[in-house]
């Protein structure tokens, strides 16, 4: 960012820094030998609405004999850590002599040289910083670049007039995108091309990487002929699909216009409202508006929004500087316009906040600047974006209203086939009653309710009081519901068949310790029916987001992806909050994993597919039981030709920049694979290159279906590996990788950790999710807990019978009187026997005993309740 006066402004994680140049305050007749270099950390106070100073730093430089000035700042990546940092050139001229030197500033407010160099001339031609840090410029129409690395300067072997953009590009590195003389063809006569030819054709555009030396042809990012009056570019998205760049760009020029291309093909132009266009920078605000601010050189800015054509929003006078990120801490980006005011000597006292939305702070700003049109603009805009939300809501009720009849219809089809089947085959058709019946919520829908649909009224007279047979049946069949499954699929993995059952979230949410077993249809009298099988219940997450304008440097995200198009949906209206961009799927799986080689020795197998679990139910005192279940939930037929055509073979294919597998490829993938989570964590680097290295060396591309695991495409034993990687924060994150065996585990952990910063520690977590062990831990505590409570209920029960038991015998003693059992010696003996019995009774009440058999079957289910909640605590240990 270039300024024309002494101070310098840059955002940063939503502060404002400025940057003054001072000289310190000496005794008179004192030696000026020192300069300091001032920056204060402004914060946006949204209770007083003023910019606050929330810390400061100096940096002292000798100056003796020389002139010391800043000349641009900028925030760049610090290739040592990865993390982004503000930097500063300055430039120390002393004579004939030129020094320049780069400064990075630090969180704490310290100032670290990063290095310097010397020039026999003065920088003044588009000068750029980039990652690194590094430095380029452009003098004597030649490219000169140095960065922190080599300290030394390099000459690129390229002839210039103009560089327009530099940036990272994804696949290429840091890119130059810069204007140079066309060579016009050898073959044909310079003589005989007209003056308009030589103004189209003279000059052309094209981009330098710095990395290769390496040259990309302009036609890539714009036609041949707006080459010659491009002033400067923004690259919005860089991508390659099938070795082919594709880029996405904004560009203005000096014609006042901005122009929108893509793929190198223009697709939108804006009239600019003013003259002489230098810069352009992109916002994401809380709106849902992408929008391009343009700054002039007459001091004008405006604001250009890409909605369905490019138009001109806002626009503004008298603007010293632009700033754009998230100021008020909305989670969303704003403008920050700061406005010159002679009057006023304090640099953030004159300013406007706004994301020509619900935003929108303002102090010491005269509204005369404002074009009244362009706020009706910005009002009608407001008015109808309302409007139309309010149409878009009416219309999804409309839809839900309609899916519920559906839901209706369907029901009543189905009992009607039901009726029909039971009369054919004699059987008695049990009739739904209305008030029991309850229909299935519609899972599948995005727009389903949160209430149940109507209750069913069926289409015959309902029995007031069915018999007892009737009612038992009833009750039976309403403990399994009749659609407790959405899918019954199997696949061929290796050497292993993999059968899955997709539930229903509502039944499975009611069942618990569930399981698959597969039994052979068969009659085979030497074996046995049943197959051996392992099962395992997988839940994926669907995740929507995907970039259709990504940030142009590649940097670990602290807050947002700055130009996330489509996960700009996902803002709410109200910007303090913004959604998390993942869909839970509806249903829960659960697989069965077993060996395909003794299967195919029948040559043709049918199984039935059986599902096992605890259906809990609630008691009177609050306390879960549950008792086993088996649901036969269809059959699957396996056949050696089927196998060979390939019929149930997992197909994970490259399609673009994603891997094209079914989601029931997906599940069987994860269910024949090993569960390896580790948690890698690092002081001072950021984890960054792991990104990089799944996506580059390990060859992975995302699912379509749930983009948030990558598949490896890379060939040998490695193939097949499905990698999960969740950034906590760019120091810390999750690696998960789903393996066939250890072999091919230490295998990616030997190539991960040759990416990693020397000081990074990798632990391997213990298997299953902190909030799914939490609940489980409070499942076999309750568990535990009416464990208990029966052994000491059925102790209690044994001592309030035998205490029954024993005051009903003496019953006949008690109600004599006691002065007549007293009066004779008779009746004094009868009395102390009574006495005598009553002691030994109550004894025996203390003391109570059980037979052996029912102290081990106690014994033992405590143990059991025990074990399973130890176990839960020490994996969440």
């Amino acid at each position: 960012m270039l300024l024309s006066e002494q101070d310098q402004f840059l955002s940063y994680n939503g502060e404002v820094l400025v940057f003054q140049l001072s000289k310190p305050k000496h005794a008179e007749g004192a030696a000026d030998k020192t300069m300091n270099l001032c920056v204060r950390r402004m914060v946006f106070n949204r209770d007083t609405k003023l910019f606050v100073q929330k810390s400061s730093g100096v940096f002292n430089m000798r100056a003796s004999h020389s002139k010391v000035e800043m000349i641009c700042c900028s925030c760049v990546t610090d290739s040592r850590t990865g993390i982004i940092l503000p930097c500063i050139l300055m430039k120390q001229k002393k004579r004939n002599n030129v020094k320049y030197f780069l400064l990075l500033l630090h969180s704490s407010n310290q100032f670290e040289p990063s290095f310097y160099f010397k020039l026999d001339y003065e920088l003044k031609e588009d000068i750029r910083l980039f990652a690194g840090p590094s430095l380029l410029w452009r003098h004597a129409n030649k490219l000169f670049y140095i960065s922190s690395n080599s300290c030394m300067v390099q000459s690129a072997p390229v002839q210039l007039s103009a560089v327009v953009w530099t940036g990272e590009i994804v696949g290429e590195g840091t890119v130059v995108l810069g204007i140079r003389t066309a060579c016009l063809p050898e073959t044909e006569d310079s003589d005989g091309f007209s003056i308009s030819d030589r103004a189209i054709w003279g000059s052309e555009f094209f981009g330098y990487v710095i990395q290769t030396q390496k040259m990309l042809t302009g036609t890539c990012f714009m036609p041949h002929a707006y080459s010659r009056v491009v002033s400067s570019v923004y690259v919005c998205k860089s991508e390659r699909l099938k070795k082919q760049l594709r880029i996405s760009l904004v560009a203005i020029t000096h014609k006042n216009q901005l122009i929108w291309f893509q793929n190198g093909v223009p697709k939108g132009v804006c009239e600019l409202p003013y003259e002489k266009p230098c810069s352009v920078i992109p916002a994401l605000t809380s709106s849902n508006d992408l929008l391009f601010v343009v700054c002039f050189a007459s001091g004008n800015s405006c604001a250009v929004q890409r909605r369905d054509s490019l138009q001109v929003a806002s626009k503004w006078q008298k603007v010293k500087c632009v700033l754009v990120d998230d100021f008020i801490g909305s989670g969303s980006e704003q403008l920050l316009l700061l406005f010159k005011d002679d009057s006023n000597t304090d640099v953030l006292s004159t300013f406007k906040i706004t994301d020509l939305g619900e935003v929108n702070y303002a102090n010491g700003v005269s509204y005369k600047h404002d074009d009244p049109a362009t706020e009706g603009l910005q009002e009608n805009g407001l008015l109808t974006v309302r409007a139309l939300e309010t149409r878009l809501q009416a219309g999804w009720t409309s839809v839900r209203e309609l899916q519920q009849h559906l839901g209706l219809q369907k029901r009543v089809i189905l009992e009607s086939c039901r009726a029909l089947i039971d009369l054919v085959e004699e059987r008695t058709h049990i009739l739904p009653n209305s008030k029991e019946v309850k229909c299935r919520r519609w899972d599948r829908s995005p727009l389903n309710s949160a209430k149940p649909f109507e209750g069913l009224v069926s289409l015959w007279d309902d029995v007031e009081n069915p018999p007892d047979s009737l009612t038992k049946e009833t009750s039976l069949v309403s403990e399994v519901p009749e659609h407790f499954t959405e899918e019954l699929w199997q696949r061929v993995v290796g050497d292993s068949l993999v059968v899955g059952v997709k539930l229903t979230e509502s039944f499975y949410m009611s069942l618990s310790d569930v399981s698959l077993s597969l039994v052979m249809d068969q009659d085979f009298s030497l074996i046995s029916p049943i197959i051996k099988c392992q099962s395992k219940i997988i839940k994926l997450n669907k995740a929507f987001s995907a970039l259709a304008v990504s940030s142009s440097q590649i940097e670990p995200p602290p807050k947002k992806i700055k130009l996330d198009l489509h996960s700009k949906n996902d803002l709410k209206k109200a910007f303090p909050r913004r959604s998390s961009g993942i869909q839970l799927d509806g249903a829960k799986t659960v697989t069965a994993v077993t060996s395909l080689s003794p299967l195919l020795a029948f040559h043709r197998v049918c199984c039935v597919v059986l599902l096992h679990a605890r259906k809990q139910s609630h008691q009177n005192d609050s306390l879960q039981q549950s008792k086993k279940v088996t649901v036969r939930c269809g059959k699957i037929l396996l056949s050696l030709e089927d196998i060979s055509n390939g019929r149930y073979s997992v197909k994970m294919l490259r399609d673009n920049s994603y891997c094209t597998g079914s989601m029931e490829d997906i599940l069987a993938v994860l269910a024949v694979s090993v569960r390896f989570s580790f948690q890698i964590v690092s002081c001072d680097c950021t984890l960054t290159p792991i990104r990089s290295w799944l996506l580059g060396e390990m060859e992975c591309t995302p699912f379509k279906e749930c983009q948030d695991k990558l598949f490896c495409h890379k060939a040998g034993n490695v193939h097949g590996t499905v990698f999960h990687w969740a950034l906590k924060n760019p120091f810390e994150g999750v690696l998960t990788i789903f393996c066939r065996n250890l072999t091919v585990l230490f295998q990616c952990l030997h190539s991960l950790t040759r990416v990693l910063p020397p000081n990074c520690s990798i632990k391997l977590r213990r298997s299953g999710s902190k909030g799914l062990l939490t609940e489980q831990l409070v499942l076999a505590l309750e568990k535990e807990m009416f464990t208990l409570k029966k052994s000491l209920f059925l102790k209690e029960t044994r001592a309030e019978n035998s205490l029954t038991w024993g005051n009903e015998s003496g019953k006949k003693m008690s109600n004599a009187p006691l002065a007549s059992l007293l009066d004779t010696e008779e009746g004094v003996q009868q009395f102390r026997k009574k006495l005598q019995k009553e002691r030994e009774e109550s004894m025996q009440s203390m003391n109570q005993t059980m037979s052996g058999a029912l102290y081990q079957k106690i014994a033992l289910e405590i143990a059991e309740a025990q074990l399973s909640s130890d176990m839960i605590v020490w994996r969440l240990a």
